[in-house]
């Protein structure tokens, strides 16, 4: 299994579509990288992520809005193709298993995990990240 695991901001409102009878939810984040040339200067690198997030519970959604901080992960796909100047490019997506919500956007509820595997969904309530990481012990490793 190949692995695609992006932290990212979400650059425009998620869409919610029914396709042939079941719940996607299409977005896209962006991850920015900075680092420094071989000259010592500051540059600055953004790679995008097409998601698709196959699942019956779409109340997430409504907190999938434009700038938001998100963790997900699933299986990449590329497709190459010409862009508009005749100039090979490519796409990156992603078929989402699991989206969590980082940090909080204005008066929102606390971070949520949701999650997919196969057709059925598992929803759960999580602190926020940075919280989760001073609370955990050795027993809260999951191996």
């Amino acid at each position: 299994m190949v692995k695609l695991q992006i932290i990212g901001n979400l650059g425009k409102d998620c869409i919610v579509k029914e396709v042939n009878g079941k719940n996607v939810i299409n977005f896209s984040v962006a991850h920015t990288e900075r680092y420094k040339d071989a000259q010592g200067n500051q540059k600055e690198r953004t790679t995008w992520v097409e998601c698709a997030y196959w699942t019956d519970r779409t109340a997430v959604a409504q907190y999938l809005t434009k700038g938001r901080t998100v963790y997900a992960e699933g299986s990449p796909e590329a497709d190459a193709y010409s862009n508009k100047e005749g100039q090979p490019a490519a796409t990156l997506r992603m078929r989402v298993q699991n989206v969590q919500l980082l940090g909080n956007s204005g008066n929102e509820s606390p971070t949520s995990g949701y999650s997919n595997a196969s057709s059925a969904s598992n929803v759960s309530t999580n602190q926020a990240p940075v919280e989760m990481a001073s609370a955990k012990s050795e027993d809260d490793l999951p191996f």
